[in-house]
């Protein structure tokens, strides 16, 4: 009787000591989940930071570009801003006009002309944000056909010259003749008059 209980209590030790090696094994887990969450929290930080570090530099960069356009073609200019919105769980970004402190949607209050001129400033901002950079071209068609006035369009083609020189970047642009064919020489390094007489197509360089 006395062997029997004392089988039965090694067993019970047995028992224990595993139990005890589990819960030991348990508590290492928890430490290295707890340690890993910590990581974990410590690396979304670090990774939140540098998202809005990076939308900052976008929202500058973008902005700044496509102001700078707009301020070089009108008197009294619109100035474009970008911000960064979470939506459902998603960031977006909101692209709006500004002036004189008063928010304009693009499409609904203001004129094409500007909207032309913005799209200009944001195809240069982003191929000039890409990386690796794609090819130094860029190939427009009649990127101004909404603006208006001799003098604005003067000023686009003389933005467009110096966007040009100053980036290397080589714009290849379709345009009809908004402004005097001297502006248009003055603004390009060739320009290439397409004429069409009898459905016969002939190009002229001027």
């Amino acid at each position: 009787m006395i062997k029997e209980l004392r089988q039965k209590l090694e067993q019970k030790k047995g028992q224990m000591q595993k139990l005890i090696s589990i819960i030991d094994d348990l508590k290492a887990d928890e430490i290295k989940y707890l340690k890993d969450i910590d990581d974990s929290e410590k690396a979304q930080v670090i990774i939140q930071q540098v998202a809005q570090d990076t939308q900052k530099e976008l929202e500058y960069h973008i902005s700044e570009l496509c102001s700078l356009a707009l301020a070089s073609v009108f008197d009294n200019p619109y100035e474009l801003k970008l911000e960064f919105v979470i939506r459902r769980g998603k960031t977006e970004a909101d692209i709006y006009f500004e002036r004189d402190g008063e928010k304009y949607e693009p499409m609904r209050s203001t004129g094409g002309g500007s909207i032309d001129v913005a799209c200009f400033g944001l195809r240069v901002a982003l191929w000039s944000l890409s990386k690796p950079k794609a090819r130094n071209v860029l190939i427009l068609d009649e990127p101004f056909q909404h603006l208006k006035g001799d003098e604005p369009n003067r000023r686009a083609v003389q933005m467009v010259k110096e966007v040009s020189k100053n980036l290397g970047l080589q714009i290849i642009m379709v345009s009809d003749e908004r402004v005097k064919q001297e502006t248009i020489v003055d603004g390009a390094d060739k320009v290439f008059m397409v004429k069409q007489k009898n459905k016969i197509s002939k190009v002229e360089t001027l």
